[in-house]
């Protein structure tokens, strides 16, 4: 079978420790995939055929297919198999998510990255942004106070500050702020069960839109950045932390 030998070599390669078959089977259909070049739409061999080209069983490879599927990347069609899914952008995002702890070093890597965005935004948006869109900001942010979980109250934070990089007018920071999004959702919904005082994250929200009103580009720097840092005191110090 075309490439087997290549795909059974990468196991060790991807899996030098030894892990579970359906782990290391479903690294090899994704070797597959790229060997392949396949495209969306395109039809994966069948399960018989893909247990030959693993070497392991036809349970074992419904498992590892289940398991990608899971991520997005595939999805079945009946009467034709498993074709490559157009969710690329979503397996990436669940897998990085999945993958990403949420410790005080990973915590300031995000924040900080997002504090270099959000706040070097600030200039053009005062600049720029018309008090419509200022105040549509401030309508997103209302919302916040009226979350009915954990969960909606993070939703409704991301969308907030998703609004606020929309008004820069540039689709590829909204399209990496997509991306994150997990990771973001998954600070904001700690930050939330440690302090779940909604009407505080309005009302920081609304000093920020109020400073964009004003056109003063200071304070809006000075009130994201202390906006960003504020939640790192809800994560657990990490071990041999002098802090």
């Amino acid at each position: 079978m075309e490439n087997s030998q290549a795909v059974r070599e990468s196991v060790a390669r991807r899996h030098p420790g030894g892990s579970s078959a359906v782990d290391a089977a479903a690294g090899l259909i994704l070797d597959l995939i790229r060997s392949r070049q396949l495209n969306v739409g395109d039809v994966l061999p069948t399960e018989r055929e893909l247990s030959e080209i693993t070497g392991t069983s036809r349970n074992t490879v419904r498992e590892a297919l289940r398991a990608i599927r899971t991520y997005g990347l595939i999805e079945p069609k009946p009467r034709v198999g498993a074709v490559l899914a157009d969710g690329h952008g979503i397996a990436i995002q669940n897998f990085f998510a999945a993958h990403m702890d949420v410790s005080r070093s990973s915590f300031a890597d995000i924040q900080g990255f997002r504090r270099i965005i959000e706040v070097g935004i600030g200039d053009h948006i005062v600049l720029n942004a018309t008090n419509e869109q200022i105040e549509a900001l401030d309508a997103v942010n209302a919302r916040i106070v009226e979350s009915r979980s954990i969960e909606e109250a993070a939703e409704n934070d991301f969308d907030f500050h998703m609004a606020l990089i929309g008004l820069a007018d540039n689709r590829m920071l909204s399209d990496m702020y997509s991306f994150l999004s997990p990771v973001i959702l998954r600070i904001m919904t700690i930050g939330k069960e440690m302090r779940p005082v909604l009407a505080d994250t309005r009302a920081a929200h609304g000093e920020i839109v109020a400073a964009l009103r004003a056109r003063d580009r200071v304070a809006y720097a000075y009130l994201m950045s202390r906006h960003l840092d504020f939640a790192l005191r809800f994560l657990p110090e990490e071990p041999g932390s002098d802090t």
